[in-house]
């Protein structure tokens, strides 16, 4: 019996880690295959976008005044993939995204400055 409830604990420990982090994943971890069933969106402004940004990448600004109008078409199921400068706004913006009701954000932490010194 000892032996059963051990067990039950590591397994609901390990699903609440894994659970956590579907929320969160370092920016540098992220490949492109992600985007089978996906979007990738840069939260930064269209200066820092057009200075580089991850393949694939839409522009969202996050200080743009619809920020939220433009996720209206995206299925609320779909994985969303954020990240901006250092990941600032990208944890801003996955929490007034959760707030609309989507399920799967995923905030690329580390932002794109991470991306830059990775390379």
């Amino acid at each position: 019996m000892r032996t059963i409830f051990l067990f039950l604990v590591v397994l609901m420990l390990q699903t609440g880690c894994s659970q956590e982090n579907k929320t969160k994943m370092p920016i540098v971890d992220f490949k492109q295959e992600m985007l089978d069933n996906a979007i990738l969106v840069d939260v930064r402004t269209p200066e820092e976008f057009s200075a580089g940004h991850l393949e694939n990448a839409e522009n969202i600004n996050w200080y743009d005044d619809d920020f939220s109008d433009r996720f209206k078409t995206v299925d609320k199921n779909k994985t969303i993939y954020l990240y901006c400068k250092m990941g600032g706004r990208s944890a801003k913006a996955q929490e007034k995204l959760k707030s609309l009701g989507f399920t799967n954000v995923v905030n690329l932490e580390g932002g794109y400055d991470a991306v830059k010194a990775n390379n």
